[in-house]
């Protein structure tokens, strides 16, 4: 099997991290572009070179699909680790092993510490769990890929705890761009659902009191999903089983065939299949699907399970991101979910590395309920729409500031107009001196009038606002009142007493604020600043 580009790059730069000493590292590749197949040809290669490997997972069906998908794309088969089977006594250099039976400790003591040379997580954002972390440390001499679609996790403990590089990164952006993933249209259902009073536990949502706050909606969103989802093949993620349930009975009654899986179904193989042929057209799910399960003519996702953590909401959506013949895009329904914690996941949080863009992007399309809006296209216009915010705030703050200088005197043109050399050539000495003014420093001078902008040590603005409140005292003129003269061509203001100034200004003030025609500004200081006029 050829591998793609990327998949090819990927390869090269995972060897690429175990050779230059990286023995923990990461590839993050969105659903649907084959991750499965890259961690095939990373195993094939580490057998060619007489390498054990160990591909870990907790799921009976990621194990079955890694195995199938191994020996599909390289001939290679895998010996199994899980409940009664083990690999142990048999040839394959390739082991499928469960995590929930590699931690015990009895099995671990089966094997030496050395046994595996590479270690291959499947859905790595479990890794840090207590039972994966005890398989690791077992065999801590592995090299160890982790592979997953979402590398961020609900409880908030980040990967690069564990993991020391990121190998490679596919965004989902960049596969839908080069056509390896279908393009997805979000639409906001213009249907509020209070979920305010809704605790949280783990990081995300209860699910229990989701399932509760949620039932007063569903015969609503089964009435909008009329509008929008009769022909489409449509997977629905809800909180709870009953939860489920009850909303596929209810869209059956609206004329849907709807079918539900749960992790208890006895019949879930065969409601799968039967959906995947066609005898269904919605699945109802209460988070069953949200790993190891692949339909790739699923065109519409529905996710009435709100959630807070990012890599959930991606794996959900995920379910319908595969191409397939006679698909165009994804349609991902949007529901107003009324919450104060605005972190909740949207479409936004898809593709948005910033916040202030997805917020920005969530609002665009919140704004065009009920139309269908390409998520590519909506990202950049809410980039444009963000860069736009910003330059309007800069474009008001630099007006502010230049409004704002023209009220406050520039330190320099204060300390001529004062003759102070002593603060004109002053030079800090000491390390408190050398510190950046500080915030309240800053804010005393700018309420007495000088500009601190240019101030840039603690020791000068000391040493202003002692000059400040000694020429208080000696009743000379503000920095305003020199601002305001000199700005009409008086000199040496700073030289004048306080209230000769006020009354000078006071008679320019009712002269329509012009100077009257009897007065020289150039001469004026030297007849009148010192004195009482």
């Amino acid at each position: 099997m050829e591998l793609r580009p990327y998949q090819s790059e990927a390869k090269e730069a995972i060897f690429k991290e175990w050779n230059n000493g990286n023995k923990k590292t990461l590839l993050v590749l969105p659903t649907g572009t084959g991750k499965t197949i890259v961690f095939a040809k990373v195993t094939e290669q580490c057998v060619s070179e007489g390498k054990r490997v160990l591909i870990l997972a907790h799921r009976g069906e990621l194990l079955d699909q890694a195995s199938d998908k191994i020996e599909r794309s390289t001939g290679l088969k895998c010996a199994v680790e899980k409940a009664e089977n083990s690999c142990l006594g048999q040839w394959y250099r390739i082991v499928v092993g469960s995590v929930q039976t590699l931690m015990r400790e009895k099995r671990l003591n089966m094997f030496r510490e050395d046994y595996f040379d590479t270690i291959i997580i499947d859905e790595a954002h479990h890794c840090l769990s207590n039972s994966y972390q005890k398989v690791l440390e077992y065999f801590d001499s592995a090299n160890v890929l982790g592979v997953t679609a979402t590398p961020d996790r609900g409880d908030m403990r980040n990967l690069g705890e564990y993991f020391e590089s990121l190998a490679y990164e596919y965004t989902l952006p960049k596969a839908i761009k080069e056509g390896y993933l279908s393009p997805i249209k979000a639409l906001t259902i213009p249907l509020k659902l209070d979920i305010s009073g809704v605790g949280m536990q783990s990081g995300d949502f209860k699910t229990s009191e989701l399932g509760t706050a949620l039932d007063p909606y569903l015969e609503q969103i089964a009435a909008e999903m009329e509008n929008y989802c009769k022909d489409r093949k449509t997977v629905v993620f809800l909180p709870l089983v009953k939860t489920s349930k009850k909303f596929s009975e209810l869209l059956n009654a609206h004329g849907f065939r709807s079918a539900e899986v749960n992790g208890s179904s006895s019949d879930r193989t065969e409601v799968l299949e039967d959906f995947a042929a066609g005898k269904y057209n919605v699945l109802c799910n209460s988070m069953l699907l949200t790993e190891g399960w692949d339909c790739p003519d699923v065109d519409c996702i529905i996710v009435l399970r709100p959630t807070k953590v990012r890599s959930l909401y991606s794996q959900m959506v995920g379910r319908g991101t595969r191409l397939s013949p006679g698909k165009d895009h994804l349609l991902l329904l949007d529901f107003l979910w009324h919450t104060e914690r605005h972190e909740l996941c949207h479409p936004a949080h898809l593709i948005c590395e910033s916040a202030e863009v997805a917020q920005q992007m969530t609002e665009n399309i919140e704004k065009d309920t009920g139309c269908p809006v390409d998520i590519i296209e909506a990202e950049q216009t809410a980039a444009e729409d963000v860069i736009a915010k910003r330059e309007e705030a800069l474009a008001k703050q630099l007006a502010q500031m230049k409004k704002r200088k023209k009220k406050l005197v520039d330190p320099l043109q204060f300390e001529m107009s004062i003759q102070a050399e002593d603060l004109a050539n002053y030079q800090p000495s000491f390390g408190w001196e050398m510190a950046p003014a500080s915030d309240k420093q800053k804010a005393t001078l700018e309420k007495l009038g000088i500009l601190p902008d240019e101030i840039d040590n603690a020791g000068k603005a000391t040493l202003l606002l002692e000059r400040l409140h000694n020429r208080r005292e000696q009743g000379l003129t503000t920095p305003k009142q020199i601002r305001f003269l000199e700005s009409r061509g008086f000199k040496h203001v700073g030289t004048w007493q306080f209230d000769t100034a006020k009354k000078l200004i006071d008679r320019i003030a009712a002269n329509g604020w012009r100077v009257p025609y009897d007065i020289n500004v150039a001469t004026y200081g030297d007849t009148h600043g010192t004195t009482e006029t």
